[in-house]
């Protein structure tokens, strides 16, 4: 049996759904009131949210640094959506929570919240919309260390641990945990 089964019968699934992570951020506003909402909106949507991490405070990343500082965490969840459908979900939660969308939103601005599908069961994936497993994933502590804290034997689709892209990044760029889990 596969590491994905395994999880999948540990996590109780049903027919049809797969484990999946997601990454949860938030810069604005009441940023653990943020996380917490989205959490609890993703059910509405098809999404179960089977575990949480806790919480980190990290420095922002990206095209953008001059933005206040986030809050992040990742979600071990069940959904029985494709990629493309729990990518909408991801979607439809962070319009639901007031982040705005479309060309006039610059990236990596600041948002009151942000969901992303980092990994979906054992899946490889790429569209124009979407990418798996997320195209940073390896790249990001802010993103492996909620992530391992969730599972440590998790690794990409190809086998490759994550606890490995860890150890390999920096680790001066700032992840320090700030909470306890978001459930």
């Amino acid at each position: 049996m596969s590491d994905a089964a395994a999880a999948g019968d540990a996590a109780g699934l049903a027919p049809g759904e797969r484990v999946g992570y997601l990454g949860l951020g938030s810069n604005l506003g009441d940023r653990r009131a943020q996380l917490t909402a989205a959490v609890a909106a993703l059910p509405a949507h098809g999404v179960r949210v089977l575990a949480s991490s806790g919480t980190y405070e990290t420095e922002p990343v990206g095209e953008i640094l001059d933005q206040p500082d986030f809050l992040n965490a990742c979600l071990r969840i069940a959904t029985a959506h494709d990629p493309e459908g729990l990518l909408d979900a991801c979607k439809a939660v962070e319009r639901e929570l007031g982040r705005e969308h479309g060309p006039h939103v610059r990236r990596h601005a600041p948002r009151p919240i942000d969901v992303d599908v980092l990994l979906l069961g054992d899946l490889t994936y790429a569209s124009p919309r979407l990418r798996l497993p997320h195209a940073e994933v390896t790249t990001r502590r802010f993103v492996l260390i909620p992530l391992l804290e969730l599972d440590p034997r998790l690794a990409t689709p190809d086998g490759r641990p994550l606890a490995d892209a860890l150890a390999a990044l920096d680790p001066a760029v700032r992840v320090t945990r700030a909470g306890d889990p978001l459930i």
